[in-house]
Formats: C-alpha cells, structure tokens, sequence
C-alpha cells in the first residue's frame, strides 16, 4: 500500500472511530459532520473525500458490523447452517449479541435514522431485514429441506433480529444485571423451545394440577 492510500485509510478508520463516540455521547441525529472530523482532528473536507454524507458513514459503519459478523462465522458467504441444532443456533447468536453489543452505538444511530424517516417510509423493515439475511438464508435451507418453520423465514428472521437488536439496546454498557453467558443461553433457548421448553424439562402430563 502506498504512502497515500495508507493516508486515506488512517483518515477513514479515524473519521468511523470519531462517529462511533460522538454517535455515543450526542445522538446521532444530534451529530454533525463538523463533530465528526473535529473528534477526528481532520479538516471537514476530508469527510467527503470518504463519505458523501453521515448517512453514508453510518451505512459503512453498519457494513462493517455485517462483515465482524460474517469473519466470526468464517466467511460472510458461508453454507446454511442447521439453526434447529442448539450448538449451531447457539454460535450464531453468540455471534450476533457480541457483534451487537460492540457496536451499541452504531446500532443506536441506526434505529434514530429509520425513526425520523417515520413509519411510512418503511425504512425500518428494510433494514431489519437486510441485517438478518444470514438468519433468513438459514431458515430457507430448513424450508427447502422440508423442515417445518413457524412462518415465512423472512419474517421469522426479522423477529429474531428484531427481539436481539432491542435487547442489547436496552441493556446499557457496564449493566451486570445478566451475564452476556445467560443472555445468549436464554435467547438460544427460547428460539428453539418457545415458552414450553424443552422436552426433558416439561413436567409429566397431568403433574401440577
């Protein structure tokens, strides 16, 4: 790499890093760009050098959640995996809550933007379900495989994103109340038991009555 793509690469990764604190501290909608490149210690004009506008660096920054979560998953194109299975449901949404509470900010930024889009423009349902395309083409391989699934897998996985992404919001940075390790244990099985749980911890028929 080249002394000035090196350059260009060091003012972006800044420019992402600087949105992701100011994201935190202000709000994103409360952010300018000038808050941006000042956190950055970067002139204004090499913001659009990178991005033409902050809903472009938040669209970076919510690509670059996709691809922590795909290199976590060993590659973001990789084969339908059996989500039926507890330890594969399991490490996917191991995946995901990491992904989703590293990037708290990023996340609070997005739901800001598709809100003051308003419910109208659908903004909302565009982006919860480009953010679950992997749990959606998942659950297409069940279908296909003549898995029974509880409804349209696009649905399904906006559900489940839609379930995760409000959890790790409400659940502020530093909350001890539950371990990321029940958390993830919790929504896993939840997921693939439903409120009945699982076989082996039903009680026999008739016991309680």
């Amino acid at each position: 790499m080249g002394v000035r793509k090196a350059k260009a690469a060091e003012t972006e990764a800044a420019l992402k890093a600087a949105a992701r604190r100011e994201f935190a501290e202000r709000g994103y909608l409360n952010t300018k760009i000038t808050d941006i490149t000042a956190a950055a210690g970067r002139a204004t004009g090499s913001f659009y050098e990178h991005f033409a506008s902050k809903e472009d660096l938040l669209r970076a920054l919510l690509a670059d959640m996709h691809a922590q979560a795909g290199d976590q998953l060993a590659s973001g194109d990789h084969p339908p995996h059996d989500l039926t299975d507890p330890l594969q449901l399991r490490a996917h949404i191991q995946v995901a809550w990491n992904v989703m509470r590293e990037n708290r900010s990023v996340m609070a930024a997005q739901f800001e933007s598709v809100l003051a889009a308003g419910p109208a423009s659908g903004a909302l349902w565009d982006r919860l379900t480009e953010d679950t395309e992997m749990f959606r083409r998942h659950l297409e391989y069940l279908g296909d495989s003549d898995r029974p699934l509880p409804g349209d897998p696009a649905l399904v996985a906006a559900a489940m994103g839609g379930m995760m992404s409000m959890l790790a919001y409400a659940l502020t940075p530093g909350d001890t109340r539950y371990p990321a390790a029940e958390i993830v244990e919790t929504i896993s099985r939840l997921l693939l038991y439903g409120l009945t749980g699982p076989p082996a911890l039903r009680p026999a028929d008739g016991a309680g009555r």
